[in-house]
């Protein structure tokens, strides 16, 4: 039987920290299932660049929202959090543990404060306008734009994330309100358990670095050259980070495999920073490990046998 209260556990933290790995642990001990929690891992054909868990692991252990929508299907928050509530609620519904897992920081804080998105369809026409003024322009613009008409919400949104710039823009130019206003919190009724990794920075940086080579070693760039030969157009949103289109770039001859690489390890770098800006180590929500702990797993078991046993 379902419980009252479900009480999934959360495992967050900027990329290359393990959390797969981890959740993998705490699912064959505790009967968990787990749930995806990064946007770039809902797209098929994009594995080796976004890091996805591996065969492996996928099959010692039920994974959900991983590989549900080609690179050129169009994706949003609002899908996620009811995909994710609806598998979430399934999996508790089955007396199993959900084990929610992801550095997305947008997905996991809208899926767990329980963000209910503005009803406003997409405009391609608005949409195409104003990704034109950014580009004569310059990003800044809109985003200048949108602090001005609604500082709230640009508070909220990365000034380089034009994707999310732009529409937050579209709601406001579409309703007349601003965007903040039309976003409201229905936080579904769990008491989970958040739990962060983290490393010191070099650490990290040391670690982002190994996984670019062991990926590109796995096969990255036949990946990017099947996705080009498939017909996927390089200006996708699925296309247009994490290394992606640093590669495309290479693989077009526009720069060196060297270049590519040095440029990729960068974007990674400032991602994982950017996640720390979602998952702040001072968030009294997020009770945080050392991701090279030699008793990592064992600490985070702790953790979540006291969850279960209602120790918080």
């Amino acid at each position: 039987m379902m419980p009252e209260r479900p009480k999934p556990v959360v495992i967050v933290g900027p990329t290359a920290t393990g959390k797969s790995e981890l959740a993998v642990a705490l699912a064959e001990r505790f009967d968990g299932e787990i749930v995806n929690a990064d946007s770039r891992q809902v797209y098929r054909c994009l594995d080796i660049g976004t890091a996805k868990p591996s065969p492996e692991l996928r099959r010692r252990i039920p994974h959900h929202l991983f590989d549900i929508v080609r690179p050129d299907e169009g994706f949003s928050v609002a899908l996620y959090t009811r995909l994710a509530r609806q598998a979430a609620a399934e999996i508790a519904r089955r007396g199993k543990l959900p084990i929610i897992v992801g550095g997305t920081g947008h997905y996991v804080w809208a899926l767990l404060e329980g963000y209910e998105i503005p009803p406003v369809p997409p405009d391609p026409d608005l949409r195409r306008q104003l990704r034109e003024r950014a580009e004569a322009e310059g990003p800044e613009a809109l985003y200048a734009e949108l602090r001005s008409r609604d500082p709230e919400a640009a508070a909220r949104i990365d000034p380089r994330n034009l994707r999310r710039v732009i529409r937050a823009l579209e709601v406001i130019i579409r309703t007349g309100r601003k965007f903040s206003e039309l976003r409201h919190k229905n936080p579904p009724a769990w008491d989970p358990l958040i739990v962060g990794l983290t490393l010191d920075r070099k650490k990290l940086y040391e670690r982002i670095d190994r996984r670019v080579e062991a990926m590109l070693a796995a096969g990255w760039l036949d990946e990017v050259r099947q996705l080009l030969r498939k017909g996927y157009s390089a200006d996708l949103p699925a296309l247009t980070g994490h290394g992606y289109r640093w590669l495309i770039k290479h693989v077009k001859g526009e720069i060196s495999l060297g270049e590519a690489i040095r440029l990729t390890r960068n974007e990674i770098h400032n991602y994982a920073r950017h996640q720390y800006g979602w998952f702040r180590l001072s968030d009294p929500r997020i009770t945080w490990l050392r991701a090279d702990a030699p008793d990592l797993v064992e600490k985070a078991a702790g953790l979540v046998e006291r969850h279960l046993a209602g120790g918080g």
